[in-house]
């Protein structure tokens, strides 16, 4: 029988390419929320990634039958190349996808081709590490504002209802000259930054309030913001999967990490499952699973 489950939207920071090589806190997390999703929802019936790495001048679904890992950076340790994440394609669900940009008079094209960035195999290789939830990658238009990447989310709404995982893959805070501007990167488990500090706690501050006018306006509004998203395409995906919950419920952090003190590692769920998506993950007995 297909899954109809009703999964919560997401958003995971994927971090630095070495996360895959390094699990730290965030790695471990991932782990714990594909054996919580597994335990309360089910095994999802596809995929459905929006990563900071796939970007487009329009919407495009990566349609492909299979997927392999594309190795999409350079300058880091060689075994990242080895690893693989040989998932099955979403066919059927591009089709629906399509049918509902249709509905929604938004602009959709679908490829058929395959490939995963880093942003989307490094945390499913720790959630779903036998690969074989299907995939479907949507690139999305990093100038579109957080408005019309929530719109963009909202148009999914359904997929969420029919047992499709929805996953937005980014960062929280993304300011590599902060990392990397002087030279060496300082420890990865240095001190928080104020400014990373307070613009993550604005940011759940509002998400748990569900404030979405502010939340749309983060750039102007939250501390920081542009020093913590230089550009924004590391945070736009946390408006689709927003999107995708909807407007009625609050968003709810469910992970809070961090490395090199400003590059922040936290995750969210949305949509009226999220609270029961955080409440297992709080339950020793899931998470040892």
């Amino acid at each position: 029988m297909p899954n109809t489950s009703h999964f919560p939207p997401l958003f995971i920071s994927h971090g630095s390419p070495m996360t895959a090589l390094e699990p730290r806190e965030a790695g471990a997390f991932m782990q714990d929320l594909g054996r919580t999703l597994d335990a309360k929802f089910g095994r999802p019936r596809a995929i459905l990634a929006i990563s900071a790495h796939s970007l487009a001048r329009q919407p495009v679904l990566l349609a492909g039958a299979k997927h392999h890992a594309v190795y999409d950076f350079g300058g880091f340790d060689p075994k990242l190349n080895t690893l693989r994440y040989d998932a099955p394609g979403a066919t059927e669900l591009a089709a629906k996808v399509q049918a509902l940009a249709a509905q929604a008079g938004l602009p959709l094209l679908s490829l058929p081709q395959g490939g995963l960035d880093h942003g989307i195999w490094t945390p499913l290789r720790y959630m779903y590490p036998t690969a074989d939830v299907p995939v479907l990658p949507l690139a999305f238009v990093p100038s579109q504002s957080p408005a019309q990447q929530f719109a963009l989310g909202e148009m999914l709404t359904p997929l969420a209802e029919q047992g499709v995982l929805i996953m937005g893959s980014g960062s929280i805070t993304h300011n590599l000259r902060l990392v990397f501007g002087q030279g060496l990167p300082p420890a990865i488990d240095a001190p928080e930054i104020q400014a990373s500090a307070e613009f993550r706690a604005w940011l759940q501050a509002r998400a748990a309030a569900a404030d979405w006018p502010a939340l749309l306006d983060y750039r102007r509004q939250a501390p920081h913001a542009v020093a913590m998203h230089p550009t924004d395409e590391h945070l736009l995906p946390w408006f689709v999967a927003a999107g995708a919950g909807g407007r009625n419920s609050p968003a709810v952090r469910i992970h809070e990490s961090l490395t090199f003190g400003s590059l922040a590692m936290d995750a969210y769920a949305f949509g009226s499952a999220a609270q029961q998506l955080a409440q297992a993950l709080q339950e020793p007995a899931v998470a040892a699973l």
